[in-house]
This record gives C-alpha cells, structure tokens and sequence, in this order.
C-alpha cells in the first residue's frame, strides 16, 4: 500500500489526538457525577448499537455476491432495505413515542438479531426478509435512542446545554472509533480467524445481544404521547401538523434530508470515484480514514458546541459550503486533470485530491450528526419526536431508493454534480433557519 495512505491517515490522527488532549476549561464543561454516570451508560449502549450496524457494512455486499447473486440482484435486496425503513419507519417511529421509547430500542435489538441470522441461508426470499428488518431497524437506529436520551435528560432535570456533550461523545466514539475498530474486528473474524462472510453478522447478534441487556436492565421507560386519545393516524397527523405550521421544524426536516441523501448518495459514489481506470485502493483502509475524518469532526463540534456565545444555525451554514464544494472536486480534476493511462496503477494524482476532499466531506459529516441532533432536541416537540424524525427519513429513503436504481443510467460526474447542488441548497436553507430561529428568539428562549 502506498505512502500517500498512511500519511493522510497518520496525519489525520495526529490532528485528532491534539485536539482531545488540548481541551482547555473553554473547551470543557463543568458537569455532575450523576449525569457523567448517565452518559457514560448511554455512550456504551449507543456504541455496542453502533457496533451492531457497523460490523455489518463491510461484508454484506460481499456475503450476498457469495451466495451467487448479480449487481442487480445485491441492487433490489439493498433498495428492500431503504424502501422498508421509507414505508415502516414513520409506523415504527410513532409507536415508539406511544409505546416507549425503552421497547422501541429493545425492538430495534430483537429485529437487527433477526436480521443477522437471516444471512446464514442462500435463499433470495429469506434474504429479502433480512434486509426489510434491517430496514426497520434502521429507523429505529436513528430516531428511537435520540429520543430516549432527550426525554430522560430532561426528566432527570439536567442542563440542557450538557445534551451537546453526550451527542458529540456519542458520534465521536459511535460512528468514529466504533466504525474503524468494527470494520478491523470484521476482517478479523471473516479472514483472518477464517470463519467466512457470515461471522461479522453473528459478531453483531452478539454485540446487540448485550446492549440489550444494558438497557433492560438500566434503562426507565419515557414516552412522548402516552395518552390513549390519539392512534396511529392521529399521531401521523399531529406530526404532520407540527412540520406545517413551524417553518423552522420543516427547514430542519429539508436539511436533514438534503444533507444525508448526499451523504448516503457519496458511500455509493467514493469507490468509483477513486479508481476510475481500475487503479488498485486499498478499500478497507480509506473506510478508516474516512471513519477517522468523522472522528475529527465530532472533535471540532464539541469545541464549537462548548462556546455559549456561538450558535449551531450559524456555523453549520460554513460546513454545508464546504461540504457542497469538496464534492465538485470529482468533476473539477475530470475537467483539469488527465486521468490514468495505465489499468490497475496505483492512485493517480487527480485520486489523490479527490481523497483528500473526501476526507474533509468526512469532516464536514462527523459536525453534522453532533449538531443536527442539538437543533432538532431543540426545534422538536417532544410528544412526537420519534415520529416527526422518522418523517425526515422518508424523503431521504425515498431520494435513495432512486439513486441505487439510477446508479448506472448517469456518469459519476452529474451524481456529484447533484449531490453539491443539495449540499448548496441545504446552506441556503440553513441560512433561513438562523433568521427563522432569531425571529422566534423572544418566544421560544435558545438553550446555549
């Protein structure tokens, strides 16, 4: 493997551990015992979840190619996946906030594990199934332990400001180190250890089957509407209402969608991205240094999150601009640079700025996540959050969806050509949301 690799990625972790070891008291914020305790147990759950979702990724495209299927088959079991957290995910959201928010992250362990050990059969149809309950895991994922977090820091009456220390702990070591050591751990298992394509599925079953007991045996139940005056439907509707008459739920709900459908879109897009002449990368180890740029970003957040005096709606339009802009790079080295003569060489110039904006698009993701989760505990009402969060998901599910079937009628070009243009628009209306949200100041307090 080339030098060029290892450079970027020492150089990225050098940067990493400077800024967590050079945290001033600016940088720091004084907190309780009890809430440490708090955190610390939502952070392990948080990263044996992340762990579960992570050890999966590398090999799931790979496992269903062993069992005989085409890119066209692999293309319809992975449209399955965002198709069913599209349809189920807004029903398994609104259950959450009925039902509890506990059951529903209990929920998403039982159909992961589920999913898992659909993976030890050849058969498409079972696969098919594995991949609709990995579907609905997903949103789950993604909207049911937010959920519990917001509503049990605030029942324990803690600072609201100490929220944006746990999102950015959680990110940093739940879609930063998680991901890096699960992806390790993966190959570990599945190559080296030679257990095959399935055992980083089995690792996962384990890894959730443990968090599991964490929250059962830790965790207290909170709900957003517990009252049984509204049914499923009413509570779609509640939703509905909510994303309609505040103007700044549904910005929130159009960046959300326009920033993850490109991000989502570029995991797709980066591999051929990078060895357009079939230049040999090394796939496993960028995953990394990508996982170790979002690292770095969630970094950054927590120092930006720390500073009172700076609001989240402000900063964020930067990172959308930059965001918009290292995702142009594809399409400026197309038209500045030559590509490659030579099939199967190593990276060529042109590859090697391309990872390197990718890198900082990485970074760009790992200040999202910390920060989008600040703004919606904040703009969010609490009696619909899960189902209102898992409505955000369904354009995005949805933008998805016709990406994978599209992936091969358009050049790489105009699909990073599209993505920047969503990047740009989701600044503008991050740049809306800040007016917005001045505007309302007087009524609806900001919580730094």
């Amino acid at each position: 493997m080339e030098v060029f690799y290892y450079l970027v990625f020492g150089g990225l972790s050098a940067i990493v551990a400077v800024l967590e070891l050079s945290k001033t008291v600016k940088d720091r914020v004084a907190t309780s015992p009890a809430f440490n305790a708090f955190k610390n147990n939502y952070i392990v759950v948080y990263s044996l979840m992340m762990a579960g979702d992570w050890l999966q990724g590398p090999y799931v495209y790979y496992l269903y190619s062993q069992y005989g299927f085409d890119k066209g088959d692999i293309g319809r079991l992975f449209i399955a996946g965002f198709g069913s957290s599209m349809l189920f995910g807004t029903i398994v959201g609104s259950l959450a906030d009925k039902q509890g928010r506990k059951r529903a992250c209990i929920t998403y362990c039982m159909t992961y594990i589920l999913s898992c050990i659909t993976k030890h059969s050849p058969e498409y149809k079972v696969l098919m199934v594995g991949r609709i309950l990995g579907g609905i895991a997903t949103s789950l994922l993604f909207s049911s332990f937010e959920s519990w977090l917001v509503a049990e820091h605030n029942k324990r009456g803690f600072d609201p400001q100490w929220l944006s220390i746990t999102f950015s702990k959680a990110i940093f070591l739940g879609n930063g180190l998680i991901a890096i050591v699960s992806g390790l751990f993966a190959n570990f298992v599945a190559d080296t250890l030679g257990f095959g394509p399935v055992a980083p599925f089995d690792s996962a079953a384990c890894f959730l089957a443990i968090g599991m007991a964490i929250i059962l045996s830790s965790w207290s139940e909170n709900f957003g509407d517990p009252s049984e005056s509204k049914d499923l439907m009413g509570q779609f509707k509640a939703a509905a209402v909510a994303i309609a008459s505040d103007e700044k739920i549904a910005l929130l709900g159009a960046i959300q969608s326009l920033f993850e459908g490109s991000m989502y879109t570029f995991v797709f897009l980066w591999t051929p991205a990078l060895s357009q002449n079939d230049e040999d990368i090394p796939h496993g180890f960028i995953f990394a240094t990508f996982m170790l740029s979002s690292m770095l970003g969630s970094s950054i957040a927590s120092r930006l999150m720390a500073r009172s005096t700076l609001k989240v709606e402000s900063y964020m339009q930067l990172v959308f601009a930059v965001s918009a802009f290292t995702l142009l790079l594809p399409i400026i080295s197309t038209f500045l640079l030559a590509p490659s003569d030579v099939k199967g060489s190593s990276v060529s110039f042109g590859g090697s700025i391309q990872l390197l904006g990718f890198c900082v698009f990485e970074v760009c993701v790992g200040i999202f996540w910390p920060s989008m989760m600040k703004m919606r505990s904040h703009y969010i009402p609490e009696e619909a959050r899960s189902t209102i969060m898992n409505f955000f998901r369904i354009p995005l599910n949805l933008f998805v969806c016709i990406v994978l079937y599209n992936v091969n009628a358009f050049p790489i070009t105009i699909m990073f050509g599209m993505c920047s243009i969503f990047l740009f628009m989701a600044c503008v209306l991050q740049r809306r949301l800040m007016v917005v949200a001045d505007i309302y100041k007087s009524n609806v307090p900001y919580c730094h």
